[in-house]
């Protein structure tokens, strides 16, 4: 929507009229430039698609094939654009099946805002048909929800739900309406919520804070930074650059920050974590000060946290003040944007280059290429790997595309070796870990940005759990390109049976069906390829689509992902095979 139409727009919302619950709805979604709407109808939500149906023109909706779906690719459109994603269902079933997709939004920070349907007010606590207690469900996994009885009380409701899911640290909010309150009338006039009462979004910067970071920053002899998505999230990615190029300080970064700083950037020294970098995990426990910017020190993080970074100063920029010192004790906690933060940080930092601390992590990089990543990249077996699958997308899509992956084995090497360059490019299930992710959030993510490349990385395991969105994207026409790194296992459990249960293999192989030709079942094209020679033709025949593609690639059944930090272990105890 363009500012002109916007403009008119928000006129003729801002003028008193009579109309229906239902309509409001649309108008308020309207008002809040909401153009893209996944869902699926039933009974108690058919009001509003009514009223839908007369505003096509001006808000496409997406039929997805199961709310859970509809949900996923909310998060996909909200992740890739940075605007608030929206999702519809019913009553009943088609609510709770929104709630995955929502739990996944509230931990990994996605804005949503979840309207549901609800049957009428009278019936309410009666177990009628499709009634469900859907605000008591979702309470836990959102950031606000509320049911709402009256028409009138429908703009107020949506324009403090837009709101709250945006501001501060983003996340879901659920609106239940009840059928009653949909057709009932209202004096319908829409005004944009500004604020709340007793909500601070984001707290203000203490420069006091901010000059004490500086001091510790300034005296550090090996200080390292990891960042997470909040320096996504508050649009910060410039500032972070700017600090770490001025101090020379090397920045490692969480699976969900990723993409923030270009992969090649000769500061950016790799992935925390559990499957992690083997310097920058192994060095967090040799560093003075730990500066965390945007990461709120997860336990897949931070490993044991009894021996976490103890010898370590710890400086925490975070925008939510219940994370600080909520797992790792921070000696100096910057409350507020992280793009505010850094900005007042920077000329207080001084220039630096921390050349030898640099070479301890080229050193252990050194030990990590020859006995992890050049079999990963470079093979010499006979059996295809998902990191040279990989290696080649990199070659094909020159770092530029957005990688959307499911998760287990697949998400490791993703995030491990795609290549980014640009911010906003890696959308995967961070903290909720929710195998079926991929596809549909592909969907949303293409359809946000369609002048980016969008591959969907995915198992095989993963990619059965919504395989049925392939009939929104056939229906849709949305140019996904999917990969489904197919090793014929759930692979990450596999991995665990084999290292942890003596190989006790216990319901993790798959007997898959032939993917090409259901793919093909949905009038989508697609190949399969089990041989090295094959695989370069393959990617770049899919990448060169003008519509969606699907590529199974046949990989090696029981490769490992390493690095590896065990479970419980501390980040010192980093595996190697």
């Amino acid at each position: 929507m363009n500012t002109e139409t916007a403009n008119k727009t928000r006129e003729v919302l801002s003028k008193t009229e009579r109309i229906t619950g239902s309509e409001a709805i649309i108008k308020c979604l309207i008002a809040e430039d909401v153009d893209i709407l996944y869902g699926y109808p039933g009974g108690a939500i058919m009001p509003v698609y009514d009223e839908l149906y007369k505003f096509r023109n001006k808000i496409h909706h997406v039929l997805t094939r199961h709310e859970q779906g509809a949900a996923h690719a909310a998060q996909g459109f909200a992740r890739i654009s940075g605007r608030v994603g929206v999702a519809m269902a019913t009553s009943g079933p088609g609510a709770t099946n929104l709630i995955t997709g929502i739990a996944d939004a509230q931990i990994d920070s996605t804005p949503l805002v979840c309207i549901t349907g609800q049957v009428p007010s009278h019936l309410l606590g009666t177990d009628a048909f499709q009634e469900t207690d859907i605000i008591g469900i979702s309470t836990p996994v959102t950031k606000w929800n509320h049911q709402v009885t009256k028409a009138s009380e429908i703009p107020e409701v949506l324009a403090k739900a837009f709101y709250i899911a945006k501001s501060g640290r983003p996340g879901p909010v659920l609106i239940d309406i009840t059928k009653d309150a949909q057709f009932g009338e209202l004096d319908f006039k829409y005004e944009k919520c500004t604020g709340v009462r007793s909500y601070i979004p984001t707290p203000k910067t203490n420069l006091e804070s901010v000059k004490a970071a500086a001091k510790l920053i300034n005296a550090a002899k090996k200080p390292m930074i990891v960042w997470g998505q909040g320096v996504i999230l508050g649009e910060a990615e410039e500032q972070l650059k700017a600090v770490i190029e001025k101090t020379g300080i090397p920045a490692a970064w969480t699976i969900m920050g990723a993409s923030a700083i270009p992969t090649s950037h000769p500061l950016n020294i790799g992935m925390v974590g559990m499957h992690g970098n083997y310097a920058p995990n192994k060095l967090t426990n040799e560093c003075d000060v730990l500066i965390a910017i945007g990461m709120r020190f997860d336990d897949r993080v931070t490993g044991s946290l009894d021996t976490y970074a103890k010898q370590a100063k710890v400086i925490h920029f975070e925008i939510d003040p219940a994370e600080v010192n909520k797992n790792v004790y921070a000696d100096v906690a910057v409350l507020g944007n992280s793009k505010d933060s850094l900005t007042e940080l920077l000329p207080l930092l001084n220039e630096n280059s921390h050349g030898a601390w640099h070479q301890e992590f080229k050193d252990l990089y050194a030990i990590e290429f020859e006995k992890v990543i050049k079999d990963d990249l470079h093979p010499t077996k006979e059996g295809l790997t998902m990191g040279e699958v990989l290696k080649e997308i990199n070659v094909q899509s020159k770092g530029d595309a957005a990688i959307v992956s499911d998760v287990g084995q697949h998400q490791m090497i993703a995030c491990r070796y795609s290549e980014f360059n640009k911010t906003k490019s890696n959308i995967t299930s961070g903290g909720l870990g929710t195998m079926g992710f991929a596809l549909p959030a592909a969907i949303g993510a293409k359809m946000a940005a369609p002048e980016r490349e969008v591959v969907a990385i995915i198992g095989d395991g993963g990619y059965q759990m919504n395989i049925q969105e392939l009939g929104t994207i056939f229906q849709q026409k949305v140019p996904v390109k999917i990969v489904v790194l197919n090793n014929e296992f759930l692979g990450m459990v596999r991995q665990w049976q084999q290292l942890f249960f003596d190989k006790r293999y216990a319901s993790t192989e798959m007997t898959n069906p032939d993917f090409v030709t259901i793919a093909k079942g949905y009038h989508i094209d697609g190949k399969r390829v089990t041989k090295r020679e094959e695989l370069a033709d393959a990617i770049k025949e899919m990448m060169a689509s003008k519509e969606s593609y699907f590529l199974e690639v046949c990989v090696e059944k029981e490769d490992n992902v390493f690095p590896m930090i065990p479970s419980g272990a501390s980040v010192s105890d980093i595996r190697l095979s």
